[in-house]
């Protein structure tokens, strides 16, 4: 055989495809991780152990095709969501970024544009031009703040066929407004979704867009069981929105999309919601703890309804990453001027990155 192996540019690859990097964060065996915003608490023992007895009997029927509509995880998705949704209402998919694609692929597309505000989720728009559609855009103010008023302009201006509101926001962990989602929804005759993968770790006092959904057939909340609920590796997601837009869903989903042993584990996951949530107040005290102490050490953090802390003022980013690196911690440089972020994890974790960073600025 052998030869020269050929190159991705050498392939007939989608014009549109080529020049893009696939997304992904560094990977390193460090002591200290915090670098993609993971639950880094976890899963409670006699949580796993019952999620081991649900997948274990799953196995005994594993040579048969799951439950295509995956009936019983959908009513539990209601259920742990509440505000009288129906398992009509829900979808799920492999992680919140297939539920994400599922919905670019059925209402965006060649020919049709996907709008946010950036800076972003950078997978939003990897998403729209893995699905053939044009990304746009808009802005947000200098402190990542958006306004009822400028958001609606900009979508009305961009005239989208879907719109992607992260709330509260990666990578800045700012909050939007419901204001902002009822503003932004009149503006256009598009799909708007509405990100929540960082819900649980907003204040309590605050309300969902999950409470925007009736009337809005239009609208779409999407979670996640990757964050709050410590976990990712399992890769489920999910959504609530009116039953015809769930419906759509099922036209460009892959048959039997969620295996039964993804089906069982995130049932028994939920039926434990309250244990497996126990975790998030401790994670919020962390990340307040961070911004404090940032802000004594000279820095600025934005603020955060999530589990990480973006936080500027940083002389050399690109050193500071490393320097943190060469000491056991890793954290993110999302290319952001002057910027880094740092998720929120256990209080040793966070105790680590506090005294590696505090001794970074003790060294100059």
């Amino acid at each position: 055989m052998g030869g020269v192996s050929p190159r991705l540019e050498d392939l007939p690859l989608r014009d549109d495809l080529r020049g893009m990097t696939p997304y992904g964060a560094p990977q390193a065996p460090l002591p200290v991780a915090l670098n993609v915003n993971e639950n880094t608490h976890p899963v409670p023992e006699a949580v796993a152990d019952d999620i081991l007895d649900a997948v274990a009997q799953a196995l005994h029927e594993v040579n048969r095709y799951p439950d295509r509509e995956f009936t019983h995880l959908r009513e539990g998705f209601a259920d742990y969501l509440g505000h009288g949704l129906s398992r009509e209402q829900i979808w799920a998919g492999n992680g919140s970024n297939e539920v994400l694609q599922h919905l670019l692929q059925a209402f965006a597309g060649p020919g049709r544009t996907v709008f946010g505000f950036g800076p972003t989720y950078s997978m939003y728009p990897l998403l729209a031009r893995g699905t053939g559609a044009g990304w746009v855009a808009g802005h947000r103010a200098h402190d990542f703040t958006l306004d009822a008023d400028s958001a609606a302009e900009q979508v009305a201006a961009a005239r989208p066929d879907v719109v992607l509101l992260c709330s509260p926001n990666n990578p800045t962990g700012t909050p939007l407004p419901l204001d902002i989602v009822e503003a932004v929804y009149d503006a256009t005759d598009g799909i708007v979704i509405v990100d929540e993968a960082y819900w649980e770790f907003a204040p309590r006092d605050e309300r969902s867009a999950l409470t925007l959904l009736p009337g809005r057939e239009r609208l779409a909340v999407s979670r996640t069981m990757s964050k709050a609920f410590a976990f990712a590796g399992a890769r489920v997601g999910y959504l609530a929105a009116d039953p015809a837009l769930v419906d759509a869903l099922r036209l460009v989903r892959l048959p039997y999309h969620l295996s039964a042993i993804t089906q069982a584990a995130a049932s028994a996951a939920l039926r434990h919601a309250d244990t497996m949530l126990a975790a998030v107040d401790d994670i919020v005290a962390q990340r307040d703890r961070i911004s404090a102490t940032l802000s004594a050490l000279g820095y600025r953090p934005y603020e955060s309804w999530t589990n990480f802390v973006l936080f500027t003022d940083v002389a050399d980013p690109a050193a500071t990453w490393r320097a943190l690196y060469d000491r056991g911690v890793l954290i993110r440089d999302i290319g952001l001027a002057h910027s880094l972020r740092v998720t929120a994890g256990t209080e040793d974790e966070t105790s680590a990155f506090l005294d590696a960073l505090a001794s970074l600025d003790s060294a100059s």
